[in-house]
């Protein structure tokens, strides 16, 4: 199950097309992956870093067209994804992904 949650939270997903609004408050407030009932902080930093699981997920991220795309010590694949539009922080949205459903809530 661990390794379920890991692969969740560092794949972040698949969704509908993105305004960059929505990941400049991802990257700007963090987010809250919620998995199989367990919540995992995401910390982004605005030089391209991001850790989770209070430092046992440690990674990069990047915008990619629409896109927001990640890798890191668990998954060194890079993975893109493209957010709904429009979110801003407190808004919570549900992704469908290859280990099973996921909510992601921007902090």
């Amino acid at each position: 199950m661990r390794k379920l949650i890991l692969a969740a939270a560092t794949t972040l997903l698949l969704a509908t097309p993105a305004a960059a609004g929505t990941y400049d408050e991802v990257v700007k407030n963090g987010i809250v992956l919620i998995v199989q009932g367990m919540e995992i902080d995401v910390v982004y930093t605005p030089d391209g870093k991001f850790t989770a699981m209070g430092g046992q997920v440690t990674g990069s991220w990047k915008i990619n067209d629409d896109k927001f795309c990640t890798s890191s010590n668990f998954d060194p694949n890079e993975t893109c994804t493209a957010y709904p539009a429009e979110k801003k922080s407190g808004d919570s949205f549900d992704l469908e992904t290859p280990q099973g459903p996921v909510t992601i809530r921007i902090k």
